[in-house]
């Protein structure tokens, strides 16, 4: 997704370039927030929801629109993002509490309180499937009762031809959403050149590791999180999700 293919993080003129461009660079952004704020389940008392690289707020501030019991932990590694995620939830500020972090570590993965939902959005696919599973482990014993995880992220077509219409179907809509939005192609311009499209570029960065559905799924599965399911997809993007155990003692499906 990047020109320098020897880079090894996340920078924060990334984050320039996807605050700036990432409202037409993401499939369907709208929708996608729309429904990850429809699969948190309700809460009456004060509720904790983790956003894992919440960027710069968008998903975070639907979360707290909707869900007036909840406190939204937006976790970060760019200061700039979180700078921005400050901004942009605006009157729910006194409910948003900003965390710098590094998501591929684990210094992080302890909480003093039950977690309701954890959300991720575009972040995962930067663990290698080691990591995912360690992560979803992790992330399955910090969850209260019932619980859920919710993630929308990039994932691996298991074909070439998969691929090749991966790519496809992402040049288009973001095509489609730069004449939209911005009326002419100057995003879609930027998005070729900066090769954001991950599916189309023949030497993809090595920060760029996403898994196939079927083994992410999987991996949820063995964790120990039931009700695993599959909400939405298109263009290489898809929103999946797995509940805790409503029983700690119930036993894992799968």
């Amino acid at each position: 997704m990047r020109d320098a293919k020897d880079k090894q993080s996340w920078e924060e003129q990334d984050s320039i370039e996807f605050i700036q461009d990432g409202a037409v660079f993401v499939p369907d952004r709208e929708e996608q927030i729309d429904l990850m704020a429809d699969l948190i389940p309700p809460t009456h008392a004060t509720g904790h929801v983790v956003e894992l690289c919440c960027g710069e707020g968008l998903l975070s501030r639907e979360i707290l629109r909707r869900h007036p019991n909840v406190t939204v932990h937006g976790y970060d590694g760019s200061p700039r993002m979180l700078a921005k995620a400050k901004q942009t939830v605006g009157e729910f500020r006194d409910r948003f509490d900003d965390r710098l972090f590094d998501l591929a570590k684990s210094d992080w993965r302890a909480f003093p309180w039950g977690v309701h939902v954890f959300v991720s959005s575009l972040a995962i696919h930067h663990l290698d499937g080691d990591g995912k599973k360690a992560l979803f482990a992790s992330l399955l014993a910090s969850l209260l009762p019932g619980g859920v995880l919710i993630v929308a992220d990039l994932v691996e077509p298991t074909t070439t031809r998969g691929r090749e219409l991966a790519a496809k179907a992402w040049d288009r809509t973001v095509r489609q959403r730069s004449m939209q939005m911005r009326g002419d192609l100057s995003a879609f311009e930027r998005f070729q050149a900066i090769n954001w499209n991950y599916y189309g570029d023949p030497n993809p960065s090595p920060l760029d590791t996403p898994s196939t559905l079927a083994e992410q799924i999987d991996w949820l599965r063995f964790a120990g999180f039931v009700n695993v399911d599959v909400h939405w997809m298109k263009a290489g993007h898809a929103i999946f999700s797995g509940s805790a155990p409503a029983a700690a003692s119930k036993p894992a499906d799968g």
